[in-house]
């Protein structure tokens, strides 16, 4: 059989709507074009879900990618409410809210990612949203309604989407304009007084060529603490979001869509929990008392305002050029921005210790067109330009015991072009090459402005200017990539590649260039070398999938932001701090990735991931001396997976019910990176596992009915921290969500 004649029955194979995800059966899995589920499969097949990881349309079990998907059922029936909740369900993936905010995201894959959210820093796992890189980690947490899919690349992407997927993608695709009338209307409710409420609404106007979809949420909650002084809630959540589109599909060879998307987050700061009394409260602020910390993990006494507002907007317009029967066109233009206000109340106590206010205001205008090309033959692929016109900056209000106060303000712009080609090459029947490269060009200019005032009126300098720069950094790189896939039969093909990850470097707009003057220098690009083999293989009549993929990466010039102590006023005392921003040198991440699934019956189904990563410094140069020895990687746990068990079955009035429990689990990891030799010890977690479960009714084909509970034997465990105990005595704890318990009624139309 041809490679053509294999990939075009590879299209009809029942393939895992997700190979970790519970299964979602055919008839409720595969959207048609109308949006509603199809039933044209029978019940034992899975979905062949389709994926775009190389910028084309190929099925999941056909790239030669370490790629998971999940389709709209499966993100429901796992109870996906926003991104962290994909955090057990992918292979090596760590994502969760960043310290002190409920919106901010932290991503982590393969021990790659970025924590530091300030502006002047990028992540190293790319978000996106239809096509659109999303810059900021602010906002960027999504929430999921209305959504068609989400797929999570591992590893190093650079030759398709390049703009800081050094570490992977995340790409969450939209629902897609309906050739019907269709949509849908859901409530929820649930413990903490959980309320939210979704919709959506598309079709035609007037005729085929004209069509329009728009989707609202409203995300409500109480917070799962208190703040013990004011008696505001903390950790609450209230989100209201807006997503629209419009295409005109002007002939059957092209059609333009414009899209906009609006989030107002003025959901409540994250608390945080004392893990160590702050020395501070009695010495420098008796009068306050000491304050020990408290039993529950998600109670606060802040002494400062419950502020932590986000707002994000966002338009494009996507154009899309059928030249003619092998050629094809794509140009998309996006401009997005956002804005954030919030307090950080770093002791957690009444007492001015570490009190900071912050601003953050971002602006992105993006262009990229893509050329495909795709003739039924031998040769396929794809190339593009890609444009990135970024000014990102704010304000930070730092008050250090009531006496030292600072402004650190400043502006970074970047300015990037990249060239991009990924093309494949059959060069027998089962065997293809696929080679790809990328051409970055990058300006990063940082004005910073960093200065102490006499009181927390912050209107009066003090003379004392710690950093006052306006400058500007090239970086150019090429990242190539090469891969070669086997189809040893039509159900199993191998995979072998090397691919290069880039991440620009920058300058830190909180520079102390007076006290550490090489802080106001720039910090290097980083650098990921990625060998991966892999495998994707299906069984028993293609009831069983199971993929596998280990991979070698060697990291250089790891951007590492770490909280490090200076003398603020020249008396030889270390009395404030800032967030340092350095290269630490390098490291060597291996890992092996397994995931499956597996229908025994029609009625059961088996699906999970094991994952091993070994995360290891190299070179980590700190005061002249090499303390790899000492440091460990920044959430990098070394076993992790899930897996979840799913019994489903019709019902004789019609409709069919699904019962689905999962186990996660995660080895113990480091939250935090701090400098061990300075004694600062970083935030840890150790080992744990979380349990979850669903009901799924689905009465018939408009009305269902869904009763989730998550975390249930509601296990405490830290995502993040901070640990700033030397200067200022602060050791604090961010944990992950309590148990949760919600049920769900959505009608379909």
């Amino acid at each position: 059989m041809g490679r053509n004649a294999t990939s075009r029955k590879r299209l009809t194979v029942a393939i895992a709507c997700a190979l970790l995800a519970p299964v979602a059966w055919a008839q409720d899995a595969t959207p048609t074009e109308q949006g509603r589920p199809s039933d044209e499969a029978g019940a034992v097949n899975l979905g062949g879900v389709k994926v775009t990881a190389r910028k084309r349309e190929e099925t999941l079990q056909d790239v030669p990618v370490a790629v998971t998907a999940f389709t709209a059922d499966a993100l429901d029936k796992l109870a996906v409410d926003d991104l962290s909740d994909l955090d057990a369900q992918v292979p090596n993936l760590t994502v969760y809210a960043a310290r002190g905010s409920s919106s901010t995201i932290t991503a982590y894959i393969r021990g790659v990612g970025q924590s530091d959210p300030l502006w002047g820093v990028d992540p190293g796992v790319g978000i996106y949203m239809d096509d659109v890189y999303i810059a900021r980690p602010q906002g960027a947490l999504l929430d999921v309604f209305d959504v068609e899919r989400v797929e999570v690349l591992r590893g190093p992407q650079g030759t398709l989407y390049g703009k800081n997927t050094i570490g992977g993608a995340i790409k969450y695709i939209s629902r897609g304009l309906p050739t019907a009338f269709d949509g849908f209307a859901s409530v929820t409710v649930g413990n903490y007084n959980q309320l939210d409420v979704k919709a959506a609404v598309g079709g035609p106007i007037g005729s085929d060529a004209l069509r329009a979809r728009i989707a609202v949420a409203s995300l409500n909650r109480d917070g799962f603490g208190e703040n013990l002084i004011t008696g505001q809630e903390v950790s609450d959540k209230e989100i209201l979001a807006l997503r629209g589109q419009v295409g005109a599909y002007v002939s059957d060879t092209f059609n333009l869509q414009v899209a906009f998307d609006w989030v107002d987050d003025q959901s409540g700061v994250r608390g945080a929990q004392l893990l160590a009394p702050n020395r501070f409260n009695t010495i420098a602020f008796p009068q306050f008392g000491a304050f020990p910390p408290l039993e529950d993990r998600y109670d606060v006494r802040n002494g400062m305002p419950n502020i932590n507002d986000t707002t994000l907007r966002g338009v494009s317009a996507t154009a899309n050029w059928a030249v003619n029967e092998n050629w094809g066109l794509k140009y998309v233009v996006a401009l997005r921005a956002s804005d954030t206000e919030t307090n950080i109340d770093f002791d957690t106590t009444p007492a001015p210790i570490a009190d900071v206010k912050a601003f953050y205001e971002d602006e992105q205008l993006s262009h990229e067109l893509q050329a495909n090309y795709d003739a039924g033959g031998r040769v396929r692929g794809v190339m593009g330009v890609y444009v990135f016109d970024g000014e990102a900056g704010g304000r930070v209000l730092n008050n250090f015991f009531n006496r030292l106060f600072g402004d650190t303000q400043g502006t970074v712009f970047t300015e990037s072009v990249a060239l991009y080609a990924d093309w494949t090459f059959d060069l027998s029947e089962a065997l293809s090459l696929d080679v790809g490269a990328r051409y970055t060009d990058e300006d990063k200019r940082a004005r910073v402005l960093n200065q102490g005032y006499t009181d927390a009126t912050y209107t009066v300098p003090n003379g004392r200017i710690s950093a006052n720069f306006d400058k500007t950094i090239n970086f150019k790189n090429v990242s190539p990539k090469v891969s070669l896939d086997w189809q040893v039969t039509p159900d199993i093909m191998v995979y072998a590649s090397a691919n290069r990850g880039f991440k620009s470097g920058g300058y830190n707009i909180r520079a102390q260039a007076t006290a550490v003057p090489r802080s106001a220098e720039p910090f290097d690009d980083e650098v990921v070398d990625s060998f991966e083999v892999g495998s994707k293989m299906a069984f028993l009549d293609n009831s069983l999938f199971l993929n596998l993929a280990y991979f070698h990466n060697q990291y250089e010039d790891i951007q590492l932001s770490v909280f490090t102590a200076y003398d603020s006023n020249g008396d030889g005392t270390n009395d404030a701090f800032f967030g340092d921003f350095t290269n630490a040198g390098s490291g060597t991440v291996s890992g092996l990735e397994v995931e499956y699934q597996w229908l025994p019956s029609e009625n059961w189904a088996l699906s999970g991931n094991v994952a091993w990563l070994d995360a290891e410094y190299d070179e980590f140069i700190y005061a002249g001396v090499n303390i790899a020895d000492e440091q460990e990687f920044t959430n990098a746990p070394e076993f992790s997976g899930a897996v979840n068990i799913e019994y489903r079955t019709d019902l004789a009035s019609g409709g069919n019910l699904s019962a689905r429990v999962g186990y996660a689990y995660q080895s113990d990891v480091v939250a935090t990176t701090e400098i061990i030799r300075t004694g600062a010890q970083p935030i840890t977690q150790d080992g744990y596992g979380l349990v979850n479960a669903g009901v799924t009714w689905r009465m018939d084909d408009a009305w269902s009915f869904q009763l989730q509970g998550t975390n249930l034997t509601d296990k405490e465990y830290r995502t993040t921290g901070y640990n700033i105990n030397a200067a200022l005595g602060v050791l604090t704890g961010f944990y992950g969500p309590p148990r949760q318990v919600s049920l769900t009624a959505r009608y379909d139309f």
